[in-house]
C-alpha cells in the first residue's frame, strides 16, 4: 500500500507532466502505475486508501461443526483405514452424504492427516554401522558379490570376492552360477583354513543382501567365530573397500567387452584378475605395494627403501627440492566407516578396534 506523501509527488509529477502536454497514459507508463490507480488517488480527498479489505465468505464454506464432522467420520474405526475415495462412496451406499471427496481431502490435508493414518510400524532409524580400525593382517574383511554377464540375456555368473581391508588382499575368491549364502559360506570356510582364523579374530563386513544375511551364512559365522557387521540398506558408502575393488578389477583393459560363454570362462578370467591385482596391482591407499606384499608384512621394508632413495637423491641434488620429499609414511591403522570427528589416525576411542593376534 503506497504511503500519502508518496501518493501526493506521484499526481504533482503526473500533473506537471499533463500541463506541459504530456497524456496522462505516458505519464502513467514512466511512473509504473496505472491510470485507474491515479483516478482513484485524484477521488481520494484524505489520503487514505478506500479500497475494502473485507473478504465475503463463500456461501458453501463448511462451518466449524462440518468440519469437525468431517474429521470424526474419517477418523472413526470404521473409516480410519481408507482414504476419502472409499469413504464419500461408503457413506452414500448409507444414505448420508457430509462432504465431497475433495473436501474431505482438503480438511484432512489441513489437519495434517492426509498419510496413511492406519496403525503401522513406524519407520525404523538406519544407524551407520560402528567404525572398526585394523592394525594387521586378518582382522577385518569386507565382502561382496558382483554380476558377470553370460551370452543367455538375463543370466548371468555371481563373482564372491573377500578381501581384507588392511592388506586390501583378496584372500578368498569364486564365480557360482547364483547368488546363495550357502555358496558363501563355502568360501569363507575356505578362507578360515587357509588364513589359519581363530575365533573371534575376524569382523566380516558386507552390504544388506540376502546373501550375505541368510540363515546359512550367519550360521556359518557364528560356527567360525566371526562377527559381522552389516551396512544400511542401499547406502553403498558403508561398504567402500569392496565397491572400490569392484571398479578396479571391472575397468582393467583385458575386461571382456563380451559375455561369458559359461561358467569356466568366468572362472579361468576371475583367476587372472585377482593374480594381478594380489600380485602386481601397485594399490594406493597402502603406499603402492601391491596387496600381497603388504598381507605378507613385506611393505614396511620396501617403504623404507623408497625413502633411502628419496633422501640420496635430494641430498644429491638439493637445489631440486624445495620441500619435504614425498610421504612414503606407512600405514598403521586401516579404518572402516569411521565417524564425523575421528581423523585418519584413528583418534576415537568409540571405535571398535581389532586386537593384535598372539
Amino acid at each position: 500500500m503506497t504511503h500519502a506523501t508518496q501518493r501526493q509527488q506521484w499526481l504533482g509529477l503526473i500533473d506537471d507532466a499533463t500541463q506541459a502536454g504530456a497524456r496522462q497514459q505516458q505519464a502513467c507508463q514512466i511512473m509504473g502505475i496505472s491510470e485507474r490507480t491515479v483516478q482513484r488517488w485524484q477521488t481520494d480527498l484524505h489520503g487514505i486508501d478506500q479500497r475494502s479489505v473485507t473478504h465475503n465468505t463463500p456461501a458453501h464454506t463448511l462451518s466449524c461443526e462440518e468440519r469437525r464432522a468431517v474429521l470424526a467420520v474419517a477418523n472413526s474405526a470404521e473409516f480410519a483405514h481408507l482414504p476419502p475415495s472409499q469413504i464419500v462412496p461408503l457413506l452414500a451406499d448409507q444414505g448420508q452424504y457430509i462432504a465431497s471427496e475433495s473436501t474431505f481431502y482438503r480438511i484432512l490435508r489441513q489437519a495434517g492427516q492426509l498419510a496413511h493414518r492406519r496403525c503401522e510400524r513406524p519407520a525404523q532409524a538406519r544407524h551407520k554401522p560402528k567404525a572398526v580400525c585394523a592394525t594387521q593382517p586378518n582382522q577385518l574383511y569386507s565382502w561382496d558379490i558382483s554380476y558377470l554377464p553370460s551370452t543367455v540375456k538375463g543370466q548371468y555368473f555371481y563373482l564372491y570376492i573377500f578381501l581384507d581391508i588392511f592388506s586390501r588382499k583378496i584372500v578368498g575368491w569364486q564365480v557360482y552360477a547364483e547368488e546363495s549364502s550357502q555358496n558363501a559360506s563355502d568360501v569363507i570356510q575356505d578362507i578360515c583354513q587357509r588364513e589359519r582364523i581363530g575365533h573371534h579374530q575376524v569382523v566380516l563386513h558386507s552390504d544388506n543382501g540376502s546373501s550375505m544375511k541368510g540363515a546359512t551364512m550367519l550360521a556359518m559365522l557364528q560356527t567360525l567365530g566371526i562377527m559381522p557387521s552389516l551396512s544400511r540398506p542401499a547406502v553403498s558408502n558403508d561398504n567402500p573397500y569392496s565397491e572400490s575393488a569392484f571398479k578396479t578389477l571391472k575397468y582393467r583393459p583385458d575386461y571382456p567387452l563380451k559375455p561369458f560363454a559359461d561358467l569356466t570362462a568366468a572362472r579361468d578370467w576371475a583367476e587372472k584378475l585377482v593374480q594381478w591385482y594380489n600380485y602386481e596391482h601397485r594399490h594406493s591407499g597402502i603406499q603402492f605395494v601391491t596387496p600381497a606384499q603388504r598381507h605378507d608384512g613385506l611393505d614396511r621394508d620396501i617403504i623404507k627403501k623408497r625413502l633411502a632413495v628419496y633422501a640420496a637423491a635430494r641430498q644429491a641434488r638439493p637445489q631440486r627440492w624445495s620441500g619435504k620429499v614425498r610421504n612414503w609414511q606407512f600405514v598403521d591403522e586401516v579404518h572402516l566407516n569411521p565417524t564425523k570427528n575421528q581423523s585418519v589416525s584413528g583418534a576415537n576411542t568409540q571405535e571398535i578396534r581389532m586386537q593384535k593376534a598372539a
